[in-house]
């Protein structure tokens, strides 16, 4: 582990802390019941903001190999809601940048091949880079070509040495997990044809903070991007910002379009202008996101004891990573008032979740064991969640929804 010695985007040293978590545990290491007895991997997760580029990021970097490879939970075909986004996403990539036959779709972080899948069955070339093994050879079983590695200037070099450039490069949720952003705009120029259209999906901090949705702040997100500082990076390095879309993922997210020549749609120019007049590039901007915060803690701590003296059984639902490690770990609950969690991704059944030490059990348990209240961990899917859960609901079981603000439902 190492503390930044300046920002990640542009070197300034003078940087503005927004929240300080303290020790925090590892997301998405779940332990196997035989792991048990080992500690725990805690690490500093402080989050801070660049006032000369307006780029929020934390101050540590974990190792890579110890976040993401081996036996690595995160499956994002388990999850309809997802897959109908990005497949949706990948046709509205269609629709705004048509491709020319025989083109090639590079993905960066490309899971289990459920995006890419969508763009070979459109005739593309496709390929997919991702270092994490378990769903790389889930990619590679389905047909869909998957490099097994770290999407990084030295791979993109191998690859572009073998003929394999991209007209459409893109990535989702990836920007955000880079702690070397300057490799990872080398690798995108060395994969992206002239012509070729640079396009992933983020999340959207300004939504974050306009939720105060705290959870997404954790380990595996160094970085934390708003239109102004997505423009700011890009544009010192060759690429620019040419179209914006949101999108619904991770409680907000951008959908940003980037090429070598500067066309900036009205999209562009209006977010640009929104975030000004709003203070983001300043850190002003995250003061009273911090204090928000601190009071959603202290409400769900109120809520969660009230629960408690009334009797009720307690469980979380959604082991979902980062967000779940982070509001658990932060909310720092005394007594362990919550007795397990449940979660639809079979890879995590049968585990423990870190820091908190809750097995994880099938979603039916909420139906098998009947607790009263379920804490949405996931909350950012709690519309898709509720819809499939309604047999739970209506034998009388309710949903603790911490974010945006606390509520039971």
């Amino acid at each position: 582990m190492s503390a930044i010695q300046g920002c990640r985007s542009c070197g300034h040293s003078d940087l503005a802390t927004v929240l300080n978590f303290g020790q925090s545990p590892l997301a998405d290491r779940l332990l196997r019941p035989e792991e048990l007895g080992e500690e725990d991997l805690f690490f500093p997760l402080r989050l801070v903001v660049c006032p000369q580029c307006a780029l929020v990021q934390i101050t540590e970097n974990v190792p890579p190999q110890i976040l993401y490879c081996g036996d690595y939970p995160y499956y994002t075909s388990v999850s309809p809601g997802l897959v109908r986004h990005f497949t949706q996403a990948a046709h509205a990539m269609l629709a705004r940048t048509p491709l020319p036959a025989g083109a090639r779709v590079i993905e960066a972080a490309s899971n289990d091949g459920y995006q890419l899948k969508v763009f070979r069955d459109a005739g593309f070339e496709v390929l997919g880079v991702d270092p994490a093994s378990g769903p790389a050879q889930a990619a590679n079983d389905a047909g869909i070509e998957t490099c097994c590695d770290f999407f990084s200037a030295e791979v993109a070099r191998r690859l572009a040495g073998e003929g394999k450039r991209a007209r459409l490069l893109t990535g989702n949720n990836v920007l955000n997990l880079i702690q070397d952003l300057d490799d990872f705009a080398q690798a995108v120029d060395l994969l992206l044809e002239e012509e070729g259209t640079l396009c992933f999906e983020v999340p959207d901090f300004v939504a974050t903070v306009d939720q105060a949705a705290f959870d997404n702040v954790f380990h595996q997100n160094t970085t934390y991007w708003t239109a102004t500082s997505l423009d700011r990076f890009w544009r010192a390095r060759g690429l620019y910002l040419n179209h914006i879309e949101p999108a619904p993922t991770f409680g907000g997210s951008l959908r940003v379009y980037f090429e070598r020549r500067e066309d900036p749609s009205t999209a562009v120019r209006a977010r640009l202008a929104e975030e000004q007049e709003r203070g983001v590039p300043s850190p002003e901007f995250y003061a009273a996101f911090a204090e928000r915060v601190e009071r959603i803690k202290a409400g769900l701590c109120a809520m969660i004891a009230d629960l408690r003296r009334q009797g009720q059984r307690i469980v979380a639902y959604g082991a979902a990573g980062g967000m779940a490690t982070t509001l658990l770990s932060y909310l720092d609950l005394q007594d362990n008032p919550i007795e397990y969690a449940v979660d639809i991704n079979p890879h995590k059944h049968g585990r423990f979740t870190s820091g908190s030490r809750l097995e994880i059990r099938p979603a039916e348990a909420l139906i098998e064991d009947r607790p009263d209240v379920a804490l949405l961990l996931a909350w950012n899917f709690a519309d898709e969640i509720l819809e499939q859960q309604a047999a739970f609901r209506e034998g009388g079981g309710r949903f603790l929804v911490p974010i945006p603000e606390p509520r039971l439902i």
